[in-house]
């Protein structure tokens, strides 16, 4: 399993350099770059990588302000990429795995991101495998002041739409007042998995997996739908062909 990981930096150049370190790098999978501490801080919430590369100074909110949001215990492995020493103390009593002091050069990344692997795979080995999820029998929406009960079956796909969703049925459509993350937590995900930030879909109605354009994919459904699948989301790939 590739270590997934994040580049955080508000320099457009070095976010460039260390992209183009970790494209050669086999066991890395980049899922996002951020410019700033506040984006990183709602994309690790949201994707929860393995793997950060932090610079330290930052506007708004500084690489050491990004980690106190998170507890210890579930932060990502991360490695400071800045041009400051003086940080270096700092960096290593939130347990750093490395501090890189720019410019460094792809040896010295390589260095970094075999410990980044020693501590990532250690990690993994010590958490159990999850018991599967079992999936609901039936879920209870509210719609038009209306209790339905639906089984997972029913519901082809989900759809954002504002402060909203809206269920697309097999026979039918529904509105909910509900948030995405919400209607996901409730689906559960040995039935349906989310391939956007706008949509959750029945693995059941996934008819294939598409190429599309600069290397991205798209999901058709069985209705026809086509949507397309978040890179992010990239490693969903192996459930839909039957991985774990």
């Amino acid at each position: 399993m590739k270590i997934r990981t994040l580049i955080v930096d508000d320099e457009p150049l070095a976010r460039d350099r260390l992209r183009s370190f970790l494209k050669a790098e086999p066991a890395i999978e980049i899922i996002g770059e951020c410019g700033s501490g506040t984006e990183a801080i709602a994309a690790i919430r949201r994707d929860a990588p393995d793997l950060l590369f932090l610079d330290m100074q930052m506007p708004g909110c500084d690489g050491l302000q990004v980690l106190a949001e998170f507890p210890a215990e579930t932060r990502p492995a991360v490695i400071f990429a800045t041009a400051h020493d003086r940080f270096a103390l700092d960096a290593f009593d939130v347990a750093a795995v490395d501090y890189l002091l720019k410019p460094f050069d792809r040896e010295r990344c390589q260095q970094a991101l075999r410990r980044a692997q020693a501590v990532v795979h250690g990690r993994r080995a010590a958490v159990p495998a999850p018991a599967p999820e079992a999936p609901p029998d039936r879920i209870t929406v509210k719609a038009d002041g209306r209790l339905v009960f639906l089984k997972p079956e029913e519901i082809v796909r989900v759809e954002a739409a504002d402060n909203y969703v809206m269920l697309h049925l097999v026979s039918g459509r529904l509105m909910l007042r509900e948030t995405m993350t919400a209607i996901e937590t409730r689906l559960g995900t040995q039935v349906f998995a989310r391939v956007n930030r706008s949509a959750i879909v029945n693995l059941d109605q996934v008819r294939e997996i598409q190429p599309a354009q600069h290397g991205d994919y798209q999901v058709v459904l069985r209705d026809g739908t086509v949507l397309p699948l978040s890179r992010s989301l990239r490693g969903k790939l192996d459930r839909f062909a039957g991985g774990s």
